[in-house]
């Protein structure tokens, strides 16, 4: 996004990361904002979307080149694509699930059998991916999980069901936590991470959940019936998923954090030309000084939260983020989110609760920040426990 006069200029960016910036900006603009109203009314990006944005590269970028990617290891790339969407109050439906939460798994735990089976179609478009971990009864419980995997001589069978899972409508590939054997004392023991492909026999998808805010990113149930997979599917060891799901989550509230931020400072720009052009009583909504306080103080927050996720971008990179500081980056921009896109949306008015204006829309995309990827309440509670408390 192009730097206003009175935004602190960011250091982070190499100028491979704007040259990227600029391609991911051209793409929105010509293929993404005139279409996505029809997407949010169809519930779900198109498929078409993921295969373009694989021919372009993007999808890819992280993919090693012997498979077909660019083998790029910066972060900082997925940072750009979300901060260029967010902040024009659009998406790419589960491209962030697909880049973010489920790639990293892959590219850590696939052995070479299997990175030469699925990583070139993951980097193409051609293999969609979706992550199910939330189950009815579980919530944020993750150690609660009872989809079992019972082993059968060289397959196992999997039962039981999932619910949130976003991506599911377009996805080919499912990586499924499940539970291998009883929990113990422990229970975050005996649970181990699958790859279920789409068309395999007793798994379904449900529909498409009707969901409050970000109405273009799929998001379905899942049911495992005596579903039988392959043990060359089992991603990594057996009975290590916990370990491998804590290792990931600093990356997925760190993308949270950045989509927060981004979509914050989207609402101030949108805001603050809609008030230069709305007349109030005769006069101009900007000449207002309640108008001018309210967006001074978002500004102001927008780049404290700024510098907050942008020192964790730096401490990404270099494998310094920790689990505690990506608690505390995605508790405070979450929040920072729902606060700021509450008070533009006041600015707007009445045409502020009219779903012809992004607002509108951000407003109530804003509201799952502070649930999913664990929810505000755990990030107090992981934050508290460095505390000694």
């Amino acid at each position: 996004m192009q730097r206003r006069s009175e935004e602190i200029k960011r250091t982070i960016f190499s100028t491979e990361h704007d040259d990227f910036r600029s391609t991911i900006r051209a793409f929105v603009d010509k293929e993404v904002v005139p279409n996505f109203s029809a997407w949010e009314r169809a519930g779900v990006a198109p498929r078409e979307l993921y295969t373009r944005l694989g021919e372009l590269g993007i999808l890819g970028i992280y993919v090693p080149e012997e498979y077909g990617g660019s083998g790029q290891s910066s972060y900082k790339f997925s940072a750009v694509l979300t901060e260029e969407t967010m902040s024009r109050a659009v998406g790419l439906g589960a491209l962030r699930v697909h880049m973010d939460i489920v790639l990293p798994y892959f590219l850590q735990l696939c052995n070479d059998e299997q990175k030469a089976r699925w990583l070139p179609g993951i980097g193409s478009g051609d293999l969609m991916t979706a992550i199910a971990m939330t189950e009815p009864a579980t919530g944020s419980d993750l150690a609660g999980v009872t989809t079992t995997a019972a082993r059968d001589g060289e397959e196992f069978v999997i039962n039981g069901a999932k619910t949130f899972i976003t991506g599911a409508v377009n996805a080919d590939l499912f990586l499924v936590v499940v539970r291998t054997s009883p929990a113990g004392d422990d229970r975050r023991t005996g649970l181990s991470l699958m790859v279920v492909e789409r068309d395999r026999v007793g798994f379904s998808i449900g529909q498409n959940l009707e969901k409050l805010g970000l109405k273009a990113q799929d998001t379905a149930e899942l049911s495992f019936t005596d579903v039988r997979v392959p043990a060359a599917n089992l991603l990594g060891e057996e009975g290590e998923a916990f370990r491998y799901l804590g290792s990931n989550l600093p990356q997925e509230r760190l993308s949270i954090a950045v989509g927060s931020i981004a979509a914050a400072s989207g609402a101030v720009r949108m805001t603050t030309d809609y008030v230069r052009d709305r007349k109030v009583f005769g006069r101009n909504l900007s000449s207002f000084q309640n108008t001018k306080f309210v967006l001074a103080e978002c500004s102001t927050e927008i780049e404290a939260g700024q510098a907050l996720v942008d020192r964790a971008l730096d401490a990404h990179d270099a494998d310094e983020l920790t689990a505690v500081d990506a608690a505390k980056v995605k508790l405070f921009t979450s929040e920072l989110q729902g606060r700021i896109v509450d008070r533009c949306l006041q600015l707007f008015g009445g045409y502020g609760y009219i779903l012809e204006y992004p607002i509108a829309r951000m407003y109530a995309d804003a509201r799952v920040t502070r649930i999913y990827g664990g929810t505000t309440e755990v990030m107090k509670t992981i934050i508290s426990k460095s505390l000694g408390l």
